[in-house]
């Protein structure tokens, strides 16, 4: 038993010691962190689902996004550009970071339009179903970096910054870069799963599922939380208030419609 500890062990300890490439310029791998982040609640009255879209507009506007994805560019360790963010009415908002890998002081005839191959994007979508009572908050999140910085970092912080319920997150490494002598390679990192960088205690919460395509450096993991608290998906009512029938009607409702986006198609 000692001796499969130990061997494991010295297995890692190489892996982790593994020699970093030796390139013969910039490291050209584009990497690509994709997000669509969903937080559901249960409106049942009119106004109650206005008074949610509400609070998610204010909460989640474009201040707030910009402020996550500034923390997001820190994390990661990249350089910001740029920022341009946007409100929309009657809701939603939308961010824009330009980033760079090192500190850029641009002369004033330059043109940086090369560095829009490194950006952190995201936009949101809240909406309401009058029938079920349902109403969905949708993020969708792109970090697309170049260079040897890793959007990959920023996984927990992201998943953290939402009320995530369900969690769908694509990794894509794109493109190719070459060795001292020649030699290209189209990966810079070794990658089993996303979920490799997900801190356990948040992967003990969530139902999690893997789609990898490795000869193509494409990699997919969807999340969905395990325990149905009701209380923490009603809105402007508790579940205390309400008849056990109902709220067993409410769970069913929710259970369809957190089921149905996490598998992207209709079951119910």
């Amino acid at each position: 038993m000692h001796a499969m500890v130990a061997k494991r062990n010295s297995r890692n300890l190489r892996y982790r010691r593994r020699p970093k490439l030796k390139l013969r310029g910039f490291n050209n791998l584009t990497k690509t962190l994709s997000f669509n982040i969903y937080d559901v609640c249960y409106a049942k009255r009119p106004q109650a689902r206005k008074e949610y879209l509400e609070y998610i507009d204010e909460e989640y506007n474009s201040e707030r996004l910009v402020r996550i994805l500034t923390e997001v560019a820190d994390i990661i360790g990249a350089n910001i550009l740029n920022i341009s963010s946007q409100d929309y009415d009657p809701m939603g908002a939308s961010v824009t970071i330009l980033i760079a890998e090192e500190p850029v002081d641009p002369k004033p005839e330059q043109v940086l339009a090369h560095l829009d191959k490194s950006h952190l994007c995201v936009h949101t979508y809240p909406e309401t179903d009058s029938k079920s009572g349902v109403s969905t908050f949708r993020v969708d999140i792109d970090v697309s970096t170049c260079g040897k910085i890793s959007p990959l970092k920023a996984l927990n912080h992201l998943i953290e910054s939402f009320e995530s319920d369900i969690v769908v997150i694509d990794y894509k490494v794109r493109g190719f870069t070459r060795d001292v002598k020649g030699r290209k390679h189209f990966m810079d990192h070794r990658l089993r799963s996303i979920q490799q960088y997900i801190k356990k205690r948040i992967l003990a919460r969530y139902q999690c599922v893997d789609i990898n395509i490795y000869q193509e450096n494409l990699f997919h993991t969807k999340m969905r939380l395990k325990d149905l608290d009701l209380d923490q998906y009603l809105f402007a009512i508790n579940a205390e208030d309400i008849p056990e029938a109902e709220q067993q009607h409410i769970r069913t409702v929710l259970e369809q419609e957190i089921t149905e986006i996490f598998y992207s198609k209709h079951i119910f």
